[in-house]
């Protein structure tokens, strides 16, 4: 698996995105955040520039907007000053691929002892993982469903949202905007519940 590419914002080649096969994408986290944000794995075109959900037509940031995550629209290149509002991002499989259906199942599986190893070091209030057939592969949880899942994982609650890829054609900007809310306001009221039982 080759390093991850320093960040750029230079507009990538055709010849520069195929080369960046396997290549990774340095992950967003710190300590204790609200949510850490889960992808399947980088595109080549996210490989190449260095920022998360950076490929033309992928739908995170504007979902982040309009779910009440950010105040303003980010762009990919700002991907790092996430961290300023508690939220992080990191991906189930490293090695990035045109499509998300070039990863092997046993690769998915083979990324739950990472994801594990990383909630056990940063201890993010809740995980959110983008795609719920990849959820249901790395969790071997083949009936799990969108939305918060019964069981806390290492200490994190655990989200399934959709995937924001411009591919994922079942989900308009607005249905994805309306499960990312709900996330958010679960947080901010789990946030006040908490607050108000430190104060009782």
């Amino acid at each position: 698996m080759q390093r991850p590419i320093k960040p750029t914002k230079v507009k990538p080649t055709k010849a520069d995105i195929q080369a960046a096969y396997n290549s990774t994408v340095s992950d967003i986290i710190d300590h204790h955040l609200s949510v850490l944000f889960c992808g399947i794995n980088p595109s080549l075109y996210s490989a190449v520039v260095g920022h998360h959900f950076a490929r033309p037509g992928n739908r995170f940031w504007k979902t982040l907007h309009q779910a009440g995550f950010t105040d303003r629209l980010f762009s990919p290149d700002e991907d790092r000053d996430l961290l300023k509002l508690g939220y992080g991002i990191t991906n189930l499989v490293d090695r990035a691929t045109a499509r998300a259906d070039e990863v092997a199942a046993a690769e998915f599986v083979a990324a739950q002892q990472a994801l594990a190893e990383k909630l056990h070091t940063y201890r993010p209030r809740c995980l959110a993982v983008l795609g719920v057939s990849a959820y249901r592969l790395a969790f071997q949880q083949p009936k799990a469903k969108m939305g918060q899942q019964p069981e806390h994982w290492h200490g994190a609650m655990v989200w399934i949202l959709p995937n924001p890829s411009g591919l994922n054609a079942h989900y308009q900007l607005q249905d994805l905007a309306e499960a990312y809310r709900s996330l958010r306001l679960a947080i901010s009221s789990q946030c006040l519940n908490n607050s108000a039982t430190d104060q009782a």
